[in-house]
């Protein structure tokens, strides 16, 4: 499955709801490799919902603010990922906004905090972040 047309609104998506502080955002700590690779492995049966919601998400920014959701600035994105997850929204989702931020947010999480041989916490960077000890 090609995620080249998602790809900038998914790391705006993922960097939104796990941005840089004194560590990595959520892309940058490699959630978006994880993703696709869930997306085309063991959640392949839910990649094309997943994709068709990104698409809506566009749909949202260009209705509220004329951009795409990935050239939003950090508060304009924040703005409307929690009017979606207050299901305020003016288009029709094939699930309701707020599953689908809830299921993003769960998913990135996974990729943010998961063994990096899954795709993301590249070069261990959450475990390092939360004090646990890594061993070689």
């Amino acid at each position: 499955m090609n995620f080249n047309k998602y790809e900038p609104s998914l790391s705006a998506l993922v960097d939104t709801l796990i941005p840089a502080d004194d560590y990595p955002s959520g892309s940058e700590a490699g959630v978006i490799d994880y993703l696709k690779r869930q997306l085309e492995g063991d959640l392949i049966g839910q990649a094309p919902l997943l994709l068709t919601c990104l698409d809506c998400l566009d749909k949202e920014a260009m209705a509220a603010y004329r951009l795409q959701f990935s050239d939003l600035d950090a508060s304009e994105r924040e703005s409307l990922l929690q009017s979606l997850d207050s299901n305020i929204s003016s288009l029709v989702w094939p699930i309701s906004p707020r599953d689908f931020i809830q299921r993003l947010s769960h998913l990135a999480a996974e990729g943010y905090y998961s063994d990096p041989g899954n795709g993301g916490n590249r070069n261990q960077i959450s475990w390092k972040m939360i004090g646990f000890k890594v061993t070689s």
